[in-house]
């Protein structure tokens, strides 16, 4: 069973239509939306939940009124002003620091774990599909992205799938991290555009540091030739294989607003370049 992750350093380099047309092309695998933060995936597959799991992280203070003695030195010690003058917690502002708990005298402060979103296991066209929903302004999605792999990867063991392909969060931070722990090869999609150029670089140091094996896709190749020329220098330099150069194609908005994969959407020069990439990739 291998792991598949496809990941960009910045948003809108077109990954999740890269990772639904795998979905369409790969044979006994399971898919993983882990870009938590702003899942999109579920818009190409189509799944059929199954399954549904609360997710919980951080935590938020709450004031038993009937131990509390107004004491004060909780608004005293809280730096981030979330405990009212009437001794209620404001749950916006609570961070779930903790101090105000080991502070109380009569011990009447006690942290609750919030609900912080949820987490599915789906059935779809294309097989069994992992996703999750993080709430709004929620934090820990590194948490919820390890927890969706960790379900994903269990399902693959049980039926004895040969692929986990991962639809990856964009950016370098805690998300990305938590998609590429233990992973058999990350492919990064960048485009040639100067902020794309900028976010691959950083995104494959991070892949570098973890040891993980390292391709690059360059979307939309043909927008500007020279600056594509110029990833594939920096690829060169850092070692790194070009895996593919897929041409811009307008084939790829009218396949999103029709919710179905490209892959089978159309068959132009875009599909059959996605789908030797494919070949190259198995």
């Amino acid at each position: 069973m291998k792991q598949i992750v496809v990941i960009s350093g910045k948003g809108g380099t077109g990954k999740t239509v890269l990772t639904a047309s795998f979905a369409a092309l790969a044979k006994n695998k399971i898919m993983v939306d882990c870009d938590v933060d702003a899942a999109d995936l579920h818009l190409l597959l189509q799944p059929e939940i199954k399954e549904r799991y609360d997710f919980r992280s951080g935590k938020t203070a709450w004031i038993d009124r009937d131990l509390c003695q107004e004491c004060g030195q909780c608004i005293d010690v809280c730096r981030f002003d979330a405990i009212r003058d009437d001794f209620t917690v404001d749950p916006i502002s609570c961070e779930g620091c903790t101090i105000c708990s080991y502070i109380c005298p009569e011990a009447a402060i006690k942290l609750e774990e919030n609900l912080s979103g949820e987490w599915f296991i789906s059935d779809t066209k294309y097989g069994p599909f992992v996703h999750a929903k993080l709430g709004i302004a929620e934090e820990n999605s590194g948490k919820l992205v390890s927890k969706v792999k960790e379900a994903a990867k269990e399902i693959a063991e049980k039926e004895n799938l040969d692929y986990v392909i991962i639809d990856g969060p964009p950016g370098i931070g805690c998300p990305v991290i938590a998609s590429l722990a233990s992973i058999d090869l990350a492919l990064i999609v960048t485009e040639p555009t100067l902020s794309g150029i900028h976010d691959m670089e950083r995104v494959a140091e991070v892949s570098k540091h973890f040891k993980i094996p390292t391709k690059v896709v360059i979307n939309k190749f043909d927008i500007n030739p020279g600056n594509s020329e110029d990833i594939k220098k920096i690829c060169q330099e850092e070692d790194i294989e070009v895996m593919a150069q897929l041409p811009f194609s307008q084939k790829v908005t009218e396949s999103i607003v029709q919710g179905v994969p490209l892959i089978e959407f159309c068959k132009d020069r875009i599909a059959e370049d996605i789908s030797l990439l494919w070949e190259r990739i198995k």
